[in-house]
């Protein structure tokens, strides 16, 4: 089982953010697609890849010679699912309190 650690550590960087948002914009790609228009060598940037696929957030296959890079949105959504959302729900929590208490003034 994947660690929330190291799916936080893999998009603490901007560089790999911008990887996982290129992905989200069109899935599939390979390496020299994801290289064009960064500003960073092309072994910088399949280092990033390393990074996000030991974190599960891509995952790549390759189709002949090619090597192809997929999003895989599951490791964030379980983040958003868990840990995240405990703050999420008391927070919907405490608007709904303030909504009660704000209604239950007499105005």
């Amino acid at each position: 089982m994947l660690d929330d650690d190291s799916v936080f550590r893999a998009l603490a960087d901007p560089i790999r953010r911008h990887l996982l948002d290129r992905l989200h914009s069109r899935n599939g790609q390979t390496l020299n697609e994801l290289c064009a228009n960064v500003d960073v060598s092309r072994q910088a940037v399949s280092k990033h890849l390393a990074v996000l696929e030991s974190a599960l957030l891509v995952i790549s296959f390759r189709r002949g010679r090619e090597k192809r890079h997929y999003l895989n949105p599951g490791p964030i959504a379980d983040l958003v699912a868990g840990w995240i959302g405990k703050y999420q729900h008391q927070r919907a929590m405490a608007v709904a309190e303030l909504r009660r208490a704000l209604e239950a003034e007499p105005g």
